[in-house]
């Protein structure tokens, strides 16, 4: 089965041709970063404008790339939200004239499962090794820019995620939409206030790095001491699966007011020391609320996803916590698969959909 899939809910514009949920035949994606690098973030406005811009060019060169029509497509998958409303539109809209000019289901997707099911995601072709199948229950941090998700999984009874095939002929062109048909997945906490990713995107402004933040904390952290600043970890020891993010900014900016300096007149040194122990910081809060999860719902697997997972260190410190346990990790299989796109839009679509 090949699905067809759009992702425009911040500011990645991509298409992508996904069969069987799977295997990835193609999954173009046009970033916006260095547009809104200038104003160190996203402007809404201007990201919608720009998928405006981009949107067809995307799916012609996904459809080409996947040497396929949409002939050949059995359903349209698209990311409903959460997201930018304006960037989330461009994507909805075009999506749904393409599913009534070619007579396609249309699967509205939410963007957060699509994180989830990126660990799905396998370049080439599809192979019988084990590692390629699930087991279940599996616990999901998926963390990101706009999002941060504690998530169980349970396989659905009748039903075998790692294999499912779907008949689009029973389907006819009504509308799919994955928040009524996701009994499998239950989102056990999230944050109460900032996403981790973008508690990286403020601390590294205040500090003088680039945006995104993620990449250029994890580079200036290289030469840093984790050590040097005592960063909270709030909500770390807390019984649930929430998260909140805003304290550590607080902490960052205060020190840097302690310190008297500022973005423009900090040291090499210190921007490295402060971007490390940040980093630390974050890291032992997420991976401390994923392991509790994975202990108290006795899971098989333990995943990170999202843009996030990216970051070297927390998967290291997800190793090492993990070294002497009998779980599977997993992380998305290519580092596309991390940030938002459109592949992972066509493996949820596929999964959750019914």
């Amino acid at each position: 089965m090949l699905i067809f899939a759009i992702e425009s809910s911040c500011d990645e514009t991509s298409a992508a041709v996904v069969e069987n949920g799977r295997v990835v035949l193609s999954n173009v994606i046009s970033s916006q970063i260095g547009l809104h690098r200038k104003t160190g973030g996203v402007v809404p406005e201007v990201a919608a404008r720009q998928h405006v811009l981009n949107i067809i060019p995307v799916i012609e060169k996904a459809l080409d790339l996947a040497k396929v029509s949409f002939e050949n497509i059995s359903a349209i998958a698209v990311t409903e939200k959460p997201g930018l409303v304006g960037c989330v539109l461009v994507g909805l809209n075009t999506a749904q004239t393409l599913a009534c000019i070619y007579n396609k289901p249309l699967i509205k997707v939410n963007h957060i499962y699509g994180h989830v099911y990126a660990n799905w995601l396998i370049k080439g072709k599809r192979t019988k090794k084990k590692e390629d199948e699930f087991e279940f229950p599996i616990v999901v941090l998926s963390v990101s820019g706009g999002h941060n998700d504690i998530i169980l999984m349970r396989e659905e009874k009748g039903a075998n995620l790692n294999s499912r095939v779907q008949d689009s002929r029973v389907q006819d062109s009504r509308v799919q939409d994955s928040r009524v048909q996701d009994s499998h997945i239950q989102i056990l906490g999230r944050t109460l206030d900032d996403a981790a990713g973008e508690a990286f995107d403020k601390v590294a402004r205040m500090i003088g790095l680039d945006y995104p933040g993620g990449p250029s904390i994890q580079k200036a952290a290289v030469n840093g001491n984790p050590k040097a600043f005592n960063f909270p970890r709030s909500m770390m020891k807390n019984q649930d699966f929430n998260f909140s993010f805003a304290g550590i900014k607080t902490a960052v900016l205060y020190t840097l007011r302690d310190l008297n300096v500022n973005e423009k007149n900090i040291s090499l040194k210190l921007q490295a020391d402060i971007a490390a122990s940040f980093q630390e910081a974050v890291s032992d809060v997420l991976i401390s609320k994923l392991l509790k999860a994975a202990e108290k719902y006795q899971a098989k697997e333990v995943h990170l996803t999202g843009g996030v997972s990216a970051n070297l260190r927390l998967r290291e410190i997800l190793q090492e916590r993990l070294s002497n346990q009998n779980y599977k990790i997993r992380w998305p299989s290519d580092i596309s698969f991390c940030t938002d796109n459109a592949a992972m839009i066509g493996a949820a679509g596929y999964f959750v959909n019914k």
